[in-house]
């Protein structure tokens, strides 16, 4: 096979939302994106939520550890298996537990059995040789979206944020090759506090178009209080467990609900306003990818806040439910081709790295 010959891969993203697996076909050489294929979700049952749930916080051999083990391989397996079958299968797996600091991260997920039952090549494990070799481990998706800026022709620099139940960040200049275009860090806390208040308090899964922020008011001493946290003091690149901010939920207990939703919403817009501190120089537009996207008192807020133009990825002609699976099956194409996958100015790692895990098929 060609080195500059484009395949078709699979990707495959269980972010730590946990709503569910995204699964994204891409024809790529490894740089440019040729073209976008089939795609399809499969969301977690309530019940499979909870057994995910169960398993967050947990490192390699803790206890509890099996069913969702299994549950992963199984979801993951029928998503791919749901889209036509490709050269090569980028698998992310979940991320139970992220501790860069100390030289470990946790994702559940056994490639070589998805590659034994899907039939395909897989590539997984992106994070650990990353994290071993002294950088973050995340975020991993920064050198796909440059791929989308080049894709989208863009000359000016852009800010790209994927809302997740973290919000990270990637500052693209696409006119500079990765290794000097591209800057990438978490940027706090997003979706994971207002998706775990809303289940606490009303057993649902997120607050619906933001309805229940936009008819309360935030506690601004609380959004205050969140950023004095020692992460924003951190200079990029840096990165985030789905649970570093876990005691927001403490901080809100005393609101009503309404003032409650609205304050962890504000909380959102707060850290990506503060973002700007570690940017180069200021992005024309933000691009918002993820499941934030969707939420409209989010949105209005973000654009109220910030100063350019934000957009929904969707409306730049992409797809917003896609961009992380894209960029995993992206990835592993890198690999399989020995492209680096994460850099100095996107992990911290000393050196350009190409990461993950080849099982064939």
């Amino acid at each position: 096979m060609r080195q500059n010959k484009p395949i078709w891969a699979v990707g495959l993203m269980s972010g730590t939302s946990l709503d569910g697996v995204d699964a994204a076909s891409l024809l790529t050489n490894g740089i440019d994106i040729m073209e976008f294929g089939a795609s399809c979700y499969q969301a977690y049952s309530d019940q499979e939520r909870e057994i995910l749930r169960s398993g967050l916080g947990k490192w390699p051999g803790d206890l509890g550890l099996e069913a969702v083990a299994a549950l992963v391989g199984d979801v993951h397996l029928k998503a791919a298996q749901q889209l036509p079958a490709a050269d090569l299968v980028g698998f992310h797996g979940q991320t139970l537990a992220h501790d860069p600091e100390n030289g470990r991260t946790h994702q559940l997920g056994d490639g070589a059995y998805l590659a034994r039952l899907s039939g395909m090549p897989v590539v997984w494990d992106f994070r650990s040789e990353d994290v071993a070799r002294g950088g973050q481990g995340a975020p991993l998706a920064p050198i796909y979206h440059w791929a989308m800026a080049r894709y989208a022709k863009l000359s000016a620099p852009l800010a790209i944020v994927n809302l997740g139940g973290v919000g990270n960040l990637t500052w693209v200049d696409p006119q500079q090759p990765p290794e000097t275009g591209v800057l990438a860090f978490d940027t706090g806390p997003a979706n994971a506090p207002l998706n775990d208040y809303m289940s606490l308090t009303f057993g649902l899964a997120y607050d619906e178009h933001g309805a229940l922020a936009a008819s309360g008011r935030a506690d601004s001493a609380i959004v205050a209080r969140v950023l004095q946290d020692d992460y924003f003091l951190r200079a990029a690149p840096k990165s985030l467990d789905r649970d570093d901010f876990s005691y927001i939920l403490a901080l809100v207990a005393d609101l009503n609900e309404a003032d409650a939703a609205a304050t962890l919403t504000a909380i959102i817009v707060a850290c990506l306003a503060a973002a700007f501190e570690h940017m180069p120089a200021r992005p024309a537009q933000m691009w918002i990818t993820g499941g934030g996207r969707k939420n409209r008192e989010l949105m209005r807020l973000l654009q109220e806040a910030l100063p350019m133009q934000v957009c929904d990825v969707d409306d730049m002609g992409f797809d917003g439910d896609m961009v992380e699976a894209q960029a995993f099956a992206y990835l592993a194409v890198r690999r399989a081709r020995g492209l680096p996958t994460s850099f100095p100015s996107t992990t911290g790692v000393g050196l350009p790295l190409s990461g993950g895990r080849l099982s064939p098929a």
